[in-house]
């Protein structure tokens, strides 16, 4: 590292928010692991393709405006 940049180094700098995420981090160390199980319980699910397929083929195209009746 140069003489300039040395001295015109700023100190490594850390958000309020940062500083409070590491300091509740430390203080409950099995937060992290309940944060992944929570995760896998509500959005890291297997998914059906089958199903999904058959979902997508069986939805019927909304027409432009919803509450409008039906023009024939």
């Amino acid at each position: 590292m140069s003489i300039l940049q040395r001295i015109f180094r700023r100190p490594d700098y850390t958000s309020e928010v940062t500083q409070f995420i590491e300091h509740l981090k430390s203080d409950e160390p099995g937060l992290e692991a309940r944060q992944r199980a929570g995760r896998a319980l509500l959005w890291d699910k297997q998914i059906d393709r089958e199903a999904q397929g058959e979902w997508s083929e069986a939805s019927v195209p909304q027409q432009a405006y919803v509450y409008q009746n039906r023009v024939k």
